[in-house]
């Protein structure tokens, strides 16, 4: 008789913004997920994140019969990316967060090495044909704001004197109220905020880069890993970084984890497993020159956390939210291919529905963009399709 294979699947998490988060505990636990993705959000970057504070998060996801696994993110401090100022002290910190987290049984850490903004788009509520609200980054858009609200020094520079006379006429034509949209959807705060920056705020942080360009930006990333990796070895942690968001280059500041390429010089220089990636198909697929399916393929070893999400490119820089199964990403081929690692290697990854669309009752409340409960749901409910329905053809 032949026995059938225990099929390894997702482990299946949603993100959570803590205690003030509209989408609650209870509503993750009745979405079926194994846990909740979360961070200290009101802890100050660089600043320890003692056991104390860990265990206190942890016993209230664990009320709800929720694990916390998944750090996301434990961020790293502007000082550390430029290796400047207090980066020693904050590396300190960062290794007793890291070793506190591990003695509480947290067993993935993601971060990322974006200078200044974690994300950048140009409406958090596009309206599609449907009605439901996603988020887009469009790129005329995002050079209106550079150049005319935040009056960015060098940005006009970038420009040909057509370029900028179009764009100005353009922008003049823009009603006020708008104009003031634009800036608070560019220069929102982290994620898990709705404050939007000021001028002066973004400026000076922008400036602080103004000698720092990508192959520097690159080395401090690594020097930053040589020192946390043989902590996160030690402590049995993987370190996830998340790619670049958009995947190209905003504001005059370097990339350096936009693309396959990127992901391979930091793979390469430091080569621990612990040292891996949260693939984030939302992230890399914006970008045209990335395969994403090759990508999984290369470096499923060293992915720690998918990010499942679709976007839909229609011009160059630009591009939406799409449904999970109807952008650019083949979602079929991802979830294919993460099921077959996961079994080459025997072990569930974690993975979460990203920056789902707001719809239906959600359009009504005030949500943290891109993370409502209802259209989370719904991509949680076609991921779960898909993967069973993978699963059963193995």
């Amino acid at each position: 008789m032949v026995r059938k294979m225990k099929y390894i699947r997702f482990n299946q998490q949603m993100r959570w913004f803590g205690p003030l988060d509209p989408v609650s505990l209870s509503d993750i636990a009745q979405a079926g997920c194994h846990g909740a993705v979360t961070a200290l959000h009101e802890l100050p970057i660089g600043a320890v994140w003692s056991r104390e504070a860990i265990q206190e998060r942890k016993s209230l996801i664990h009320t709800f019969g929720l694990k916390w696994t998944v750090v996301e993110s434990l961020p790293v401090h502007e000082d550390i990316k430029m290796r400047c100022g207090e980066f020693q002290q904050y590396i300190a910190n960062y290794l007793e967060s890291l070793r506190n987290l591990a003695n509480s049984g947290i067993e993935v850490v993601t971060y990322n090495f974006m200078p200044v903004f974690d994300w950048v788009r140009t409406d958090i509520a596009y309206l599609l044909p449907n009605q439901s609200e996603a988020l887009l980054y469009d790129q005329e858009k995002y050079e209106l704001a550079d150049l005319f609200l935040l009056e960015r020094p060098g940005a006009r520079a970038e420009k040909e004197k057509v370029q900028l006379e179009r764009l100005q006429e353009q922008f003049d034509l823009i009603p006020e109220e708008e104009k003031q949209a634009l800036f608070s959807c560019v220069f929102q705060a982290l994620p898990g905020s709705s404050t939007a920056l000021r001028k002066d705020q973004v400026l000076a942080a922008i400036a602080q880069y103004e000698h720092i360009d990508a192959e520097g930006l690159r080395d401090n990333l690594v020097a930053f890993l040589e020192a946390i990796v043989p902590v996160a070895e030690e402590m049995g942690i993987q370190l996830a970084i998340h790619p670049d968001d958009p995947p190209f280059p905003v504001f005059g500041l370097p990339r350096i984890m936009s693309t396959e390429a990127d992901v391979r010089q930091i793979m390469s220089r430091v080569p621990s497993p612990v040292n891996g990636l949260c693939f984030c198909t939302g992230s890399f697929g914006a970008h045209p020159q990335n395969d994403l399916v090759k990508m999984l393929r290369k470096w499923g070893s060293r992915i720690h956390f998918f990010h499942l999400r679709n976007t839909k490119r229609d011009g160059p820089n630009r591009f939406w939210e799409a449904s999970l199964l109807e952008g650019d990403v083949d979602m079929y081929k991802i979830v294919k291919g993460a099921i077959e690692l996961m079994h080459q290697e025997q072990r569930s990854i974690p993975m979460r529905p990203d920056h789902g669309h707001k719809m239906l009752d959600d359009l009504g409340k005030d949500v943290y963009p891109g993370y409502g409960a209802i259209g989370r749901l719904k991509s949680l409910a076609e991921l779960r399709g898909l993967e069973f329905a993978i699963s059963r053809t193995r």
